[in-house]
């Protein structure tokens, strides 16, 4: 479960059962210290991803040094401005993976093994209740 508070306008801290806690930061760029969350969900998709890549390359007895992913994604013009596109690109260092191997593995975790990629692919219902304090 996750457990969102209301800090200040625009911005928000979430908060999972062991306490681990994140800002939701929807305010001006020039005052932002936080991500959005769209934002949040380009990161997940591409931690998500970069677990099994490590993983997978690990498992092949490879030497892993570091990875980066750069993630962007195009949104509709309109409200909801939701994403439309979502594009990764992935930089591998290890001088022991060929480029034809590093694609399999990338392609394998982004398309097979992410469950936030599989997520924002999928149809899925969000249902919410309202309460008030008693």
């Amino acid at each position: 479960m996750i457990i969102t508070r209301y800090k200040e306008d625009e911005l928000f801290v979430a908060e999972n059962d062991n306490g681990n806690k994140i800002s939701i930061d929807m305010r001006h760029p020039d005052v932002k210290d936080g991500l959005g969350p769209v934002e949040m969900m380009l990161a997940a998709i591409a931690g998500c991803a970069a677990v099994d890549i490590v993983s997978m390359i690990r498992k092949k007895r490879k030497t892993f040094i570091d990875l980066r992913i750069e993630t962007t994604g195009d949104r509709k013009e309109t409200h909801p401005r939701g994403l439309t596109q979502i594009y990764s690109k992935y930089t591998l260092v290890s001088p022991d993976t060929s480029l034809e191997t590093f694609e399999k593995v990338a392609k394998m975790a982004t398309d097979k093994y992410c469950s936030a990629a599989d997520s924002v692919k999928a149809k899925i219902n969000i249902t919410c209740e309202v309460q008030k304090p008693e």
